[in-house]
């Protein structure tokens, strides 16, 4: 995790059009297969489609695209912009995601990275999540794997509420 020191607090919000240039000049910095516009536009239309940026001042240092479904939230695309790294924003943003996660109904968020990227790998672990499979092959633009990261809510016992409240 960030040190304190560090850490820079962010804005995190909707992604709204005009955030689309700043998006992609993360998006490209970010990766070596990079989504292109008509990736986000596609998927941002469907209606379980969300995207989330987290803004510093008036720029767009990172952003998120995740999938709602009926039990599961399922991110799809997360990057923070290279120069704002480290700062606690991905972070942020992944433990607003959790907040939106309940034992009623939404329990987990998954997602999968490339075997190859070892920093997301790490940062995902930082923050709650486990690898839980190996998709062979997982990629059209590269022979790589997968590895199908989760994160579980946890649930408390309701003893251990009741002492805790007592």
């Amino acid at each position: 995790m960030a040190s304190s020191v560090n850490k820079l607090r962010v804005h995190i919000r909707w992604m709204i059009r005009r955030d689309m240039s700043e998006v992609l000049d993360i998006e490209r910095m970010s990766f070596e297969f990079p989504w292109f516009e008509d990736d986000f536009v596609r998927c941002l239309r469907q209606r379980n489609c969300i995207g989330m940026v987290a803004e510093q001042g008036d720029r767009v240092v990172g952003f998120m695209i995740y999938e709602l479904h009926k039990t599961r939230l399922h991110i799809l695309n997360f990057a923070v912009s290279p120069h704002y790294r480290r700062r606690g924003i991905g972070s942020q943003m992944v433990q607003k995601l959790v907040g939106k996660l309940s034992s009623q109904r939404r329990t987990d968020i998954s997602l999968e990275v490339r075997e190859t990227n070892l920093e997301a790998q790490l940062f995902f672990r930082e923050t709650g999540f486990r690898a839980t499979e190996v998709l062979r092959d997982f990629y059209e633009d590269s022979p790589e794997d997968a590895y199908v990261m989760q994160f579980l809510h946890e649930v408390e016992p309701i003893g251990l509420a009741k002492r805790r409240a007592g």
